[in-house]
């Protein structure tokens, strides 16, 4: 029978593709044709959502953007057959946007049912699992430390010495906390990951599990995510029963499970000790480290944080050898890099390739420059605590090194384009003003100064004794890096500071 994909990920539901679902559907019905459609995740090429595919054993066809009235079109040229039509984009390789990135963590994003373990394991899931079953926990780790994995929630901390702190650290009980709390904007690699391909999440934590000894996982999941929730819940259960979850792992006599926990709907609790508070059922303010969580976290006891992408790579590092994945990458920057391009852009979506890959090529190549064919001004790199660079700045490749050197940051890797059009002292006010909402307040660097950052950036955008005002915010941005407790405060004047460097005319010729 030919299959019919429609993706049910969150962006692709916002784009109308439920209602060409059925549309199809129906479609189909009318015109006796047997189909079986599946609901699958995106590739992420979100510009050509809602993209539709068609599996007939010859391989894959595309169709896209896809809307409801485009249904009737499609079916009366010979859909879901072979067909000449204006939306026909041919096979996935005949997609230029998809063939030519290097997907790793994301190759099986968009090609299967999410929750079908039999199309997971068509296509190699399960394999780092049952390899990892085999092995000693210090083996493990030090497979997870020869990849050269670095976490992907922003900090860029090794991953394998992560994990060999908390095996080093003797306890009864020990945990894996996944940080799936994906606050800043731009980025939504971690909810398409979720969304398109959960079992290798699932997979990765069972794996840390038992690299480290610990034998329950905690997914903490925003509550802004109810698709990724509904399939979650749903790929838990399905892999209990399975035995890829519970007391018994495949047969091996090794326990490990997991258990899904929704967030509580603030930006700081993607801060890893404030994650653990909210875990622990209580208000989500920052800790004092140390003790560092791999050695006193969740309930004091030993724990794993990392977000949903470094865990979902060491299924892949565990399936395919740490050289695979070392071999990919620039530097000490290993592995690739999912970048999510969003804002002014003409082709946003996500992208994967490798690290030390140009920006400008993710700008142009892929992007396509901005959605309004104007020119593009600022790009910044990093979420709303990153930086803002300025077309001297884009060849930069993309990688840690490169990017700590021009004084920017990868963090989760959304890159927010913007045209010439943009303020960037309201951009900068902007960073100040998210810091001020969303701080946990625990400190008072963060909590007063960046409020006191919004009125000093009133002021100089009300054209009120510019040049005093900035060296007062200079003053106060250095406070808040000096002063504040956790990254939050910390990192709120790198936007800051880099729309003053970069675009200075912006503040001062007002």
């Amino acid at each position: 029978m030919i299959r019919v994909f429609v993706p049910r990920d969150t962006t692709a539901a916002a784009l109308g593709a439920d209602r060409v679902a059925a549309a199809i559907v129906a479609e189909a019905a009318r015109s006796g044709i047997p189909i079986e459609l599946v609901r699958n995740g995106s590739r992420g090429a979100f510009w050509l959502e809602p993209l539709v595919e068609v599996e007939d054993g010859r391989g894959r066809r595309l169709f896209g953007p896809v809307n409801v009235e485009d249904v009737p079109g499609l079916f009366a040229s010979g859909f879901p057959f072979d067909c000449d039509h204006p939306l026909a984009q041919g096979a996935p390789d005949d997609v230029e946007w998809l063939a030519t990135q290097q997907r790793v963590t994301f190759a099986r994003a968009g090609v299967i049912d999410p929750v079908s373990i039999r199309d997971y394991m068509a296509h190699g899931g399960f394999k780092g699992l049952e390899a990892a079953l085999g092995m000693a926990p210090q083996a493990i780790v030090d497979v997870i430390k020869a990849s050269g994995l670095r976490g992907r929630g922003g900090a860029a901390f090794p991953t394998g010495i992560k994990w060999q702190t908390v095996l080093d650290t003797p306890a009864a009980q020990k945990y894996i906390a996944c940080n799936a709390d994906e606050g800043d904007s731009g980025t939504f690699a971690d909810r398409l990951l979720m969304e398109a391909d959960p079992y290798q999440l699932l997979e990765g934590m069972a794996i840390a599990g038992l690299a480290t000894g610990a034998t329950l996982g905690l997914i903490y999941l925003r509550s802004e995510y109810p698709r990724a929730r509904d399939v979650l819940e749903q790929a838990i259960a399905l892999a209990r029963a399975g035995g890829y979850l519970g007391d018994d792992l495949l047969g091996s006599g090794k326990a490990f499970d997991i258990e899904l926990r929704l967030g509580a709907n603030a930006y700081i609790c993607g801060e890893e000790t404030s994650m653990l508070n909210s875990l622990e059922g209580r208000r989500g303010l920052v800790r004092f480290k140390p003790p560092l969580p791999a050695i006193k976290g969740l309930f004091g006891q030993p724990t794993v944080i990392n977000n949903v992408l470094t865990l979902a790579a060491a299924s892949t590092i565990l399936s395919d050898g740490a050289g695979a994945y070392a071999g990919l990458g620039a530097g000490d920057s290993k592995g690739t890099l999912t970048v999510q391009l969003s804002g002014n852009i003409a082709r946003g979506g996500l992208v994967e390739v490798p690290f030390g890959t140009p920006l400008s090529t993710l700008l142009r190549e892929y992007g396509g420059g901005t959605a309004s064919g104007r020119a593009m001004r600022a790009v910044m790199v990093g979420g709303p605590l990153g930086t803002y660079l300025p077309e001297s700045l884009w060849d930069t490749p993309l990688d840690y090194a490169s990017f700590a050197d021009v004084g920017g940051m990868l963090g989760h890797g959304g890159v927010v384009v913007f045209d010439d059009t943009v303020d960037m002292a309201r951009q900068a006010r902007f960073a100040m003003a998210f810091c001020a909402l969303e701080s946990c307040g625990k400190c008072t660097p963060c909590r007063v100064g960046s409020v006191r950052g919004v009125e000093v950036l009133d002021k100089i955008i009300g054209n009120n004794d510019i040049e005093n005002n900035i060296k007062v915010l200079n003053d106060l941005c250095d406070t808040l890096v000096d002063g504040s407790l956790c990254a939050m405060g910390g990192l709120t004047p790198h936007p800051v500071r880099s729309a003053l460097s970069h675009f200075p005319e912006d503040f001062r010729d007002r």
